[in-house]
């Protein structure tokens, strides 16, 4: 698997205000996902958050306000990346010709036959050297001798998974937040599984979980152009077809009601700049399965657009030039930094492994004044 440590650079406002002879301090926590070379380690991220939420901490209770704690799906964590290995390892075997057989997932891990030696060994180089250098991609591989072949997750690459999971959700909470127009909220990790929020001054915890009640669904759509999208709008639409509105132009968008892919298919998705114009872009990356079914897709309909859908509204629609293969793209469309981060965090939204569990939820009352 090739998917990166997850890359964030985070702002810390601390916005100090005297009001009524009482202070009240807020803290803003926002982050915006950028290049490697822009961001700090992340432990010296986890080391600043952990005194933020120290200060939180104590300052909750003469703050008031709501407290809401979620869980990652750790099942679903380790479907998915038990998955997504089985589809690295037959690629690895396509690419690299190697003859085997039974290649399937047992006991969380993945197990399968390769009789010659030599490509056991070679299917074992060609996983080491992918997982080089990112320690939550790094593998046990049990050779049993005369074929048997087991792959699984080490202890310390599940944990770095789940930290990755973790991180990745906070960033997603975070812009969602944003988007539903709640400016003003700490998020941040608790234990190893669970996320806490902590929005000062707010009586309604259930603002803030209805916003997460739903899971965001992104698809990749064909465009249909046997009519306008207008004509459609008014009058009837092709059967299998529906009429969408874009996500900032309000263009009209006559698009297949099947996906050809979905947010489940999506590895990684980030913010950046585009090489030539360092216009501000959305970057997505598949997964195996995700690559082989774009592959294909791009190649049956060459010339023809598709639409990337997030709930209901079309992000973009480009033209498929030609077979798309690496497993990657890029989403412009006239886009801010803000508006290519949240994009970006839509679609990691769409692509989280399972889902957030509500653990607990709480009012915090202002403490009394002395």
């Amino acid at each position: 698997m090739t998917t990166p440590l997850r890359d964030r650079v985070s702002r810390l406002i601390v916005a100090l205000a005297m009001t009524s002879g009482i202070m009240t301090s807020i803290i803003v926590v926002s982050t915006i996902a950028l290049p490697r070379a822009a961001i700090a380690e992340d432990s010296q991220f986890d080391k600043m958050r952990a005194k933020i939420a120290t200060f939180v901490a104590d300052k909750m209770e003469k703050l008031g306000g709501s407290r809401i704690v979620y869980k990652v799906d750790t099942d679903g964590l380790r479907e998915s990346v038990v998955t997504d290995l089985r589809d690295d390892v037959y690629k690895a075997l396509r690419e690299g010709k190697i003859a085997f057989s039974g290649l399937a997932i047992r006991d969380g891990g993945v197990e399968l036959k390769i009789a010659d030696a030599k490509g056991r060994e070679q299917l074992a180089r060609k996983l080491a050297s992918a997982a080089e250098g990112l320690p939550s991609h790094a593998l046990s591989v049990t050779d049993g001798g005369n074929g048997p072949v087991r792959l699984a997750p080490t202890d310390a690459a599940a944990a770095a998974r789940l930290h990755e999971l973790v991180e990745d959700s906070i960033a997603m909470i975070e812009q969602r937040l944003k988007d539903a127009g709640i400016q003003l909220a700490s998020v941040l990790p608790d234990g190893q599984d669970r996320i806490r929020i902590f929005l000062p001054g707010m009586m309604e915890p259930e603002r803030v979980t209805a916003v997460f009640a739903r899971r965001v669904k992104v698809s990749f759509r064909l465009i249909d152009l046997s009519m306008p999208a207008e004509q459609a709008q008014s009058g009837t639409p092709p059967a299998g077809t529906e009429v969408l509105s874009g996500f900032k132009d309000k263009s009209l968008y006559l698009v297949a009601r099947d996906s050809a892919l979905d947010g489940d298919d999506i590895s990684y998705a980030a913010p950046g700049f585009a090489s030539g114009t360092k216009d501000p872009i959305a970057s997505f990356r598949f997964n195996g399965r995700g690559t082989r079914r774009f592959a294909h897709v791009t190649e049956e309909n060459i010339g023809r657009p598709f639409a990337i859908v997030l709930d209901g509204k079309v992000i973009s629609a480009p033209v498929i030039r030609e077979p798309i293969t690496g497993g990657s793209g890029q989403i412009s469309g006239n886009f801010t930094l803000e508006e290519a981060n949240s994009v970006a965090m839509l679609l990691r939204a769409g692509s989280l492994p399972g889902h957030l569990g509500l653990v607990d939820q709480q009012v915090v009352q202002p403490a009394a004044k002395p």
